[in-house]
């Protein structure tokens, strides 16, 4: 009996020892049993102290993380401290403290045996407060948006360069809030990112789209240096106006509707025009170069041309047949994009220089290439040498040539196409006649010398350039002789009579004496049947 009390007693001295040296320490302070984990974290032989501190600064870890929501190019980010984060189960270190450390003494030494064979892990709990969470995602209402359509412009480099084209976003506030929920359920630190879940509306032209658009399909070039400043100023306003058109593909476009109307309020000034057979000063003079540069352009582009009419006299600054009159109303240069892709219209006006460029994607074979011709098929000489113009507006003694003459004209425009530099085919463009114009001449009219006046106007009457020349060297000495007086007499009423109105009936052409009159480029302006066309 003695020697089973011994024995038992001794195993209960080794059980005891053996437990003592898993908790206690050896200051004699109680630590956590060994095998114990919290998350990764081994926090065997630590105080239930140095524990709370390590959980503590877990949660301090993940509360200071930044979560950001992108909706588009925009964001909105909260810490999860922001959110709500707390330590749901503080009781954790009070449990995992008496692993191994209460009830009898079998029961810790199983409890010991239990984490040398298996070790316990633990997580740390974490509560967030979801209406934080909701009126997080709700923020990113503000980023809704509406489809930006795709516009383009051309940078300094001399390329396309493309802005907008972007979707329309509208937040899906509930599916958002469940990827955020879903994102943050592992609890674990660090910045991270959610994509928001949003509706998309695209627009019709997309950046995506137009980015293609980096190829020169046509260009031309036409000089107008030569120009008086009210026409060089129409010419810059106009093509001002047709700068940056983007045509998508079946769109049609009218540069008439597009530059009109001719008024001051719309950016022009006067500059001389052809009307009714003598030059008067007309809104937007120098407009019809602009359409024949941009006509220019898009031939070489192969636009489809739907509209275009000729002036009514040759102009001088392209060959016949490449010109583009316009005229409100009456004449127009239209065309529709039948390309794939859209088109770009790029104009540029300055220092004299008039260039349009029409930028697209080029789908038209390598080996494939174009060239237009003009060809003059028909010539007739001006029907009159001379023609005399009054100008009421200026004293006796003025005499100017405001347009040269000009030869009347019938041409073709023809497009040839090669393949590989062998021509392939030839087609005709267009066709167009042009009227011959004589050299016209301004003379002053207005003194106080009837007998003067009534030489001068019977001179412009006759279209007779040396008559006015003499009578502004000589006067009108000839005519004070006695039989000469009476013959002049009885032809007087009938030049004086209509020429007393006449310059009351101009009297509206006060502002027509334009000292630029001569360098205005009259020849580019004139009047189709009653109409001025302003080129």
């Amino acid at each position: 009996m003695k020697n089973k009390w011994n024995i038992a007693a001794g195993a209960a001295v080794l059980l005891l020892c053996g437990l003592g040296s898993a908790v206690y320490a050896s200051s004699g302070e109680s630590v956590i049993s060994e095998g114990v984990f919290i998350g990764d974290k081994d926090v065997s032989g630590m105080t239930p102290e140095e524990a709370q501190e390590y959980v503590e600064s877990e949660v301090e870890k993940l509360s200071s993380s930044v979560i950001t929501i992108q909706m588009g190019d925009s964001t909105v980010s909260k810490s999860w401290g922001e959110l709500g984060l707390k330590w749901d189960n503080p009781e954790l270190i009070e449990e995992i403290s008496q692993l191994g450390q209460t009830g009898n003494i079998v029961r810790r030494y199983k409890e010991q045996k239990d984490l040398q064979n298996q070790s316990a892990k633990y997580e740390i709990e974490y509560e967030l407060d979801e209406e934080a969470q909701e009126a997080f995602v709700e923020s990113c209402a503000q980023f809704n948006s509406e489809p930006v359509e795709g516009t383009c412009y051309v940078g300094e480099d001399g390329g396309l360069h493309v802005e907008g084209g972007t979707d329309g976003l509208t937040l899906d506030a509930q599916a958002t809030l469940a990827s955020l929920q879903e994102e943050m359920s592992d609890y674990e630190a660090g910045d991270r990112t959610v994509e928001a879940i949003v509706d998309r509306v695209s627009p019709v032209v997309t950046a995506e789209l137009l980015e293609q658009m980096d190829d020169v399909l046509g260009s031309a070039t036409t000089d107008y240096s030569a120009s008086s400043a009210g026409r060089a100023k129409n010419v810059e306003n106009g093509v001002s106006k047709l700068n940056g058109t983007l045509l998508l593909p079946g769109e049609s476009f009218s540069v008439t509707d597009a530059v009109v109307p001719f008024t001051a309020e719309n950016g022009y000034e006067l500059a001389p025009s052809y009307e009714a057979g003598q030059v008067v000063d007309s809104y937007g003079g120098g407009i019809c170069q602009v359409s024949t540069t941009l006509y220019n352009a898009l031939l070489k582009s192969e636009v489809q041309i739907d509209a275009r009419s000729n002036h009514t006299m040759i102009v001088n600054y392209v060959d016949p047949s490449k010109d583009a009159a316009i005229a409100e109303g009456v004449m127009d240069l239209a065309f529709t994009n039948t390309l794939e892709y859209p088109i770009y219209i790029s104009g540029s006006a300055y220092a004299g220089t008039l260039n349009f460029t029409i930028f697209g994607v080029e789908t038209r074979p390598a080996n494939r290439s174009i060239e237009f011709v003009s060809e003059t098929t028909g010539q007739t000489d001006p029907a009159q040498n001379i023609k005399l113009v009054a100008k009421t507006d200026q004293n006796v003694g003025y005499l100017a040539q405001v347009q040269s003459p000009h030869q009347g004209l019938s041409a073709v425009l023809w497009k040839n196409i090669y393949y590989d530099g062998v021509l392939s085919e030839t087609i005709q463009v267009n066709s167009s006649n042009y009227q011959a114009s004589p050299a016209i001449y301004e003379v002053g009219v207005v003194t106080d010398n009837q007998a003067l006046a009534t030489a001068l106007y019977g001179a412009i009457g006759q279209n007779n350039l040396s008559q006015v020349q003499s009578i502004l060297a000589n006067g009108v000495q000839p005519q004070t002789e006695a039989p000469q007086s009476e013959t002049t007499q009885t032809d007087a009423p009938q030049t004086d009579a209509p020429q007393t109105d006449a310059p009351q009936t101009e009297a509206p052409q006060t502002n027509a004496p334009q000292t630029d009159a001569p360098q205005a480029d009259p020849p580019e302006v004139w009047d189709e049947g009653g109409v001025t066309v302003i080129g």
